[in-house]
């Protein structure tokens, strides 16, 4: 099958499901960026990349008032279904201006597993520095450097457009990789500034139910993750 930027129809659900317990998206990403977020109560937060829902049902549960926007229809079927209407959801390319979302009207910005599917990584982040409030919080998680180079090999400084099966399915993904300097310097561009980074590791609890996976996210990343704030 060709490679996709998006998780658009059955590879759509496919997704849905396996990130409802998956060793990666439930166990090490999703956990980390949420310790990142810290407490929400009260804060309004856009969740770019909403997928199915699952870090703005985290987010709702921890007060937060949540927008989600995906550009695909069966993803935010998944999330309407898990959010109902305790969440305001729209369907948008994040390749296109958030032109529906007035100025500093955010005390948050979520991009979770999905900066790496946008080819015009400034304009997007142009338009996110836009709606955050002065000293408002970005959280970007994205597949770890090192990872994708034992994974594609060629060189580490490579910076171009990999495609990766989706695991336990025929399908598979295209995105760009990126040496952490291109990856940070991308950000610190945008007018943010790093709080915090780190490299996610599998919560406790994956040992239990998965003791491969665990072993195996411990010994090498798979996820790297930062907090920056709106300069």
């Amino acid at each position: 099958m060709p490679a996709e930027t998006a998780y658009h129809d059955e590879l759509g659900d496919h997704f849905a499901k396996i990130a409802d317990t998956s060793p990666y998206n439930a166990h090490t990403d999703r956990p980390a960026m949420l310790a990142l977020a810290g407490d929400v109560a009260g804060l309004k937060v856009l969740d770019v990349g909403c997928g199915a829902g699952h870090y703005a049902a985290e987010l709702l549960a921890g007060g937060a008032e949540v927008v989600g926007i995906d550009g695909s229809a069966t993803l935010l079927s998944h999330a309407r279904e898990r959010l109902g209407d305790r969440a305001e959801l729209r369907m948008h390319d994040a390749e296109k201006p958030l032109d529906f979302i007035d100025d500093a009207s955010f005390d948050g910005v979520v991009c979770a597993l999905m900066l790496h599917y946008i080819a015009d990584w400034q304009g997007l982040l142009r338009e996110l520095r836009r709606v955050l409030r002065p000293r408002g919080w970005l959280l970007v998680s994205t597949t770890h450097p090192t990872a994708d180079w034992r994974r594609f090999g060629g060189s580490y400084y490579a910076e171009d457009w990999v495609d990766r099966p989706v695991a336990g399915s025929a399908w598979v993904i295209r995105y760009q990789r990126m040496p952490l300097e291109a990856f940070m310097n991308e950000l610190l561009a945008a007018g943010f500034i790093l709080e915090r980074l780190i490299e996610p590791r599998p919560t406790p609890g994956l040992q239990e139910l998965d003791e491969a996976a665990y072993n195996k996210l411990h010994e090498a990343p798979c996820f790297l993750a930062v907090r920056l704030l709106r300069s």
